[in-house]
C-alpha cells in the first residue's frame, strides 16, 4: 500500500481552511456594518433578511451544481476561479448605492461561494487519511466562523474607526483572496479519478445520491442547523443594538462569541465523532444548543453572560453544520459523487436554512419585534435532535470499515 501524502494533506487543509475562512469573512462583513449601513442607505430589517437571503439562495442552488460539475472536471476549475470571483465582488460590495444594487451584487457572490464551498469539502475528503477525515474536514469549515462571525464584526468595528466610511472596509477585506488563489494554483491537485490514466469506471446516475438515507437525514437537518446559525448571524448585531441597547463595541464583542464558539466546535465536534461516532454526537450537539440557546433568551443586557451562552450555542450549532456537511455527507456519498453529494447536502440547508429563514427572520423582526427572532432559531435546534435520530453510522472506527465513497480516492 503507497504511503499517504501526509505534506500534501497538511497542505490542502491549510489552504482550503483559509480559503474557507475567506468565504466566511467576505459573507459575513456585512452584518456587522448593517447598523451603518442601514441609516446610509436607508434600509430596514426585512432587506436585512432578504439581502442575507438572497446570498443563501444563490449559495444553495451553486453548490448543487458545481458540485457536481467538479466530480467531472476536477477541483481546480472550480476552487480557483471561485475565490478570485467572491473576493472581486465582496469588493464591489463597497459600491453600492442602494437596495437594489447590493441584492444583486450578494446574489452573484452567493453563486460563486456556493461553488466553492462543496467542491473544497471534497477536495479536503479526498487528501485526508481516513483516520483524521472527520478532523480536517471540521478544522476546515472552523475557518468560517472564526474568520466570519468571530473576527469580522471586531475587524469592521475597528476599521470603521480608521477608514472614511462602510465601504472601504468591503475592500480591504478583498484582497487576500487573490493573494490566496496564487497559491492555490500551485499546491491544489485533481482527484484521483480526473488525473488516472486507467480506464474510467461506469458513472453513477446523480439520482443515485438519494438513495442513501443519510444524504436525505442531513439535507433537513442542516436546515434546521443553519436556521439557527444564520438566523443568529443576521440580525443578532441589531438585536443587540436596537433591543437590548448595546454599545456598537459592545456589539462586536459579543456578536463575536459566534465566531469564537464556532471556530471551536466546527473541529470539536466532527473530531469527537470520529471518536464516538456520528449519531450520537448530532443528536446531543442539537440538543446542547436548544438549551443555551434558551438560557441566552432569558438572559438581559449583561455583555459577559451574552458573549458565554452565544459562545456556547455557536459552538454545538455550527459544529454540526461542519459534522453534517463534511464526514456525514462524505462517508454517505456513492463512489464518484462525493462533491455531488455535498453539494446537495449544502445546497438544501442553505436554500431554506440559510436563505428562506433568514428572509423571514426579517419579517418576524419588522412586524412582530426582533427579539422574537430568537424563538425562530430556537425551533431549528429543536427540529434538529428529532431529524437525527434517523441518522445511520458512518464512523470508520465504528463501523470497522472505510466509506466505500471514499476507497478508491487518494
Amino acid at each position: 500500500m503507497a504511503k499517504w501524502d501526509t505534506a500534501y494533506e497538511w497542505k490542502v487543509v491549510t489552504l482550503l481552511g483559509l480559503g474557507f475562512g475567506l468565504v466566511g469573512l467576505d459573507r459575513w462583513i456585512i452584518a456587522p456594518l448593517f447598523p451603518v449601513m442601514m441609516k446610509d442607505l436607508g434600509l430596514g430589517y426585512q432587506q436585512l433578511g432578504n439581502i442575507i437571503g438572497i446570498l443563501g439562495l444563490a449559495w444553495g442552488a451553486f453548490a448543487i451544481l458545481m458540485g457536481g460539475l467538479s466530480d467531472k472536471i476536477g477541483h481546480r476549475r472550480v476552487l480557483i476561479p471561485a475565490i478570485v470571483l467572491f473576493s472581486l465582488l465582496s469588493g464591489l460590495s463597497g459600491l453600492a448605492t442602494g437596495f437594489l444594487s447590493l441584492i444583486l451584487i450578494r446574489a452573484v457572490m452567493g453563486l460563486t461561494e456556493g461553488s466553492f464551498c462543496p467542491t473544497s469539502f471534497a477536495a479536503t475528503a479526498e487528501a485526508s487519511a481516513p483516520q483524521r477525515r472527520g478532523f480536517n474536514l471540521g478544522l476546515q469549515q472552523s475557518t468560517f466562523a472564526l474568520f466570519g462571525l468571530g473576527l469580522a464584526p471586531i475587524i469592521a468595528t475597528q476599521l470603521l474607526r480608521v477608514v472614511p466610511s462602510w465601504r472601504y472596509v468591503f475592500m480591504v477585506v478583498a484582497i487576500p483572496g487573490f493573494i490566496l488563489a496564487i497559491f492555490m494554483f500551485f499546491v491544489l491537485r485533481d482527484p484521483h479519478h480526473i488525473t488516472s490514466r486507467e480506464p474510467k469506471a461506469p458513472g453513477h446516475k446523480w439520482s443515485k445520491i438519494f438513495h442513501q438515507r443519510n444524504i436525505v437525514v442531513a439535507m433537513f437537518g442542516l436546515f434546521c442547523a443553519m436556521t439557527c446559525v444564520f438566523v443568529l448571524s443576521g440580525l443578532m448585531p441589531n438585536y443587540l443594538t436596537d433591543y437590548l441597547h448595546l454599545s456598537t463595541e459592545q456589539m462586536g464583542v459579543v456578536t463575536s462569541a459566534l465566531g469564537f464558539g464556532g471556530f471551536v466546535g466546527q473541529f470539536a465536534l466532527p473530531g469527537l465523532s470520529d471518536v464516538l461516532g456520528r449519531k450520537i454526537v448530532a443528536i446531543l450537539g442539537f440538543a446542547a444548543t436548544a438549551v443555551m440557546l434558551r438560557a441566552f433568551i432569558a438572559v438581559g443586557p449583561n455583555p459577559a453572560m451574552l458573549f458565554g451562552l452565544l459562545f456556547m450555542v455557536s459552538l454545538f450549532c455550527l459544529g454540526l453544520v461542519s459534522l453534517l456537511t463534511g464526514p456525514i455527507a462524505a462517508e454517505s456519498a456513492p463512489v464518484g459523487l462525493v462533491s455531488s453529494a455535498v453539494g446537495i447536502v449544502v445546497g438544501a440547508g442553505e436554500i431554506f436554512g440559510g436563505g428562506v429563514a433568514p428572509s423571514l427572520a426579517g419579517f418576524i423582526a419588522e412586524h412582530y419585534g426582533i427579539q422574537n427572532i430568537l424563538y425562530l432559531a430556537l425551533t431549528g435546534a429543536t427540529a434538529g435532535v428529532l431529524v437525527c435520530f434517523f441518522l445511520k453510522e458512518t464512523a470508520p472506527r465504528k463501523v470497522g470499515v472505510l466509506a466505500p465513497s471514499l476507497v478508491t480516492s487518494g
